[in-house]
């Protein structure tokens, strides 16, 4: 399928459902792949599943651990942190938010369960999904996120905003900062 829209999702809208400003987080520039570092090109810049994709990199499998979550209607959000399963080291920082409209209820509640990555999840249930690359950011994270990826004062992070299609339908928006490799 071919999904050119870039109204969703939006950055601003994805943060403030756990900050009350995007610059509580940190200050974020939309950047292009080829300003990314290779790293981060490998780790963002794709248009595949962040779970497989960290797994692979770190070699290692993923836990999901949910800081905080809440529910609007049929909205479900959380945000989250991956950790290796290796040395619980965390690789990855995230909001979701998804439409359980376009979820079946076995998906939904395994996701909602919080035990398993989002896209572990989906994955298993065979969901036919497409993930959409909407944007890469380059990140002077705040005090909290340093907090959470372990990284120093001044140190650069990179993310991503991405737009996840189940069965065609737009049912998940992501925001995806990873954590520098060492």
């Amino acid at each position: 399928m071919d999904h050119q829209r870039k109204t969703s999702p939006d950055l601003e809208e994805l943060v403030r459902l756990f900050y009350d400003q995007v610059d509580e987080l940190g200050q974020f520039e939309e950047v292009s792949v080829d300003q990314l570092p290779d790293t981060a090109q490998t780790l963002l810049a794709h248009h595949s599943h962040m779970t497989v994709t960290v797994e692979r990199f770190h070699n290692s499998p993923v836990d999901v651990k949910v800081i905080d979550r809440q529910t609007s209607g049929n909205y479900y959000s959380r945000k989250i942190l991956l950790n290796r399963q290796s040395d619980g080291q965390v690789v990855q920082f995230g909001i979701v938010r998804l439409n359980s409209d376009y979820l079946d209820d076995e998906v939904e509640q395994e996701i909602k369960s919080e035990s398993i990555p989002l896209g572990r999840a989906l994955i298993n249930h065979n969901v036919l999904r497409e993930v959409q690359l909407v944007g890469l950011w380059r990140i002077n994270p705040n005090q909290e996120l340093r907090s959470l990826l372990n990284v120093g004062e001044g140190q650069i992070v990179y993310g991503r905003t991405a737009l996840i299609y189940c069965n065609g339908e737009p049912a998940i928006e992501l925001l995806e900062i990873v954590t520098p490799a060492e």
